[in-house]
């Protein structure tokens, strides 16, 4: 049983992620909204906390040191994992939300700072990889203009062919036809897909979207100022810079890799945290030490 589920926006990567720092204000920002989980937390008389950092942590300079001063403040001792343990954890989140099928599959969780992709089925991953090519850092590096110009969708493009080798041949060798996209962005799109075909909002661990209406949506938000992509159906002011540099990831993927289908996952790396976490407290039920 869920007793809460709160989620806040820190941009703990906004102005800094690309040069390895997180910003004065970006520590900040965490340091406030941890504050105020841990509030939450002992309202809730929680007694065991889990709390894991990826990419913006992992690459700074400093995110150690944000660790120890949120341990100080708020006595959350913060996990800072790579981005292998980050990928596995995205697919046993996805693969508790949603059944994968005995085919491979290419799961895509996009992040701020990093981009996990996983080539899996429900049973095993066959391969999974961390690429530091996040929303944010794609963002800082090619969306100087609202709407965004065609050249720079063509040098991110061009960046992403030099960035994602090891996916091509990954994808050669295990040839997925399915992208599985995991919450964030495609939890966003799968809205405004929602609203356009006059659904209510789906409250199913997977989610709809089609690949017809995603290429709607992204034809939609690359000729949008910031201001018009607010005024879309299911769109949050959490999602809206960083989608646009986000879908044109997406729209990469599907057209490089002749992917068939997209499907998404409401569940990503929290919900595979909190299985393992469950799999082993009932480990510890089952056989006391």
């Amino acid at each position: 049983e869920v007793l809460h589920r709160e989620k806040q926006n820190a941009k703990i990567g906004e102005g800094g992620i690309s040069h390895g720092i997180i910003t004065p204000e970006a520590e900040q920002r965490a340091l406030d909204t941890l504050y105020g989980f841990k509030l939450t937390m002992d309202q809730f008389q929680v007694s065991q906390r889990f709390a894991f950092a990826t990419s913006a942590f992992r690459n700074a300079s400093n995110g150690h040191g944000l660790a120890m001063k949120v341990k100080d403040l708020t006595k959350i001792d913060i996990t800072i994992i790579d981005g292998e343990q980050e990928a596995q954890y995205i697919y046993q989140g996805v693969r508790q939300a949603l059944d994968i099928g005995p085919e491979n599959a290419l799961i895509m969780d996009i992040g701020g700072g990093s981009v996990e992709f996983i080539i899996a089925n429900q049973e095993e991953t066959k391969w999974k990889e961390s690429f530091e090519i996040g929303a944010q850092r794609l963002m800082d590096y090619f969306h100087y203009h609202d709407p965004i110009f065609l050249d720079e969708i063509t040098k991110l493009e061009e960046l992403l062919d030099t960035k994602l080798i090891k996916l091509t041949k990954a994808i050669q060798q295990y040839n997925p036809k399915v992208l599985i996209g995991s919450s964030g962005t495609f939890d966003t799109l799968s809205e405004i897909h929602s609203f356009g075909q006059g659904e209510a909002k789906s409250n199913q661990t997977e989610r709809p979207l089609s690949i017809v209406g995603y290429n709607n949506i992204h034809k939609e938000i690359i000729k949008s100022n910031r201001e018009q992509r607010m005024r879309i159906p299911g769109m949050i002011e959490m999602r809206v810079d960083m989608i646009v540099v986000a879908s044109c990831l997406i729209n990469y993927v599907l057209n490089r890799f002749g992917i068939e289908q997209i499907r998404v996952s409401a569940f990503a790396l929290k919900e595979g945290v909190l299985a393992q976490v469950v799999e082993k407290v009932r480990e510890q039920t089952t056989n006391p030490t």
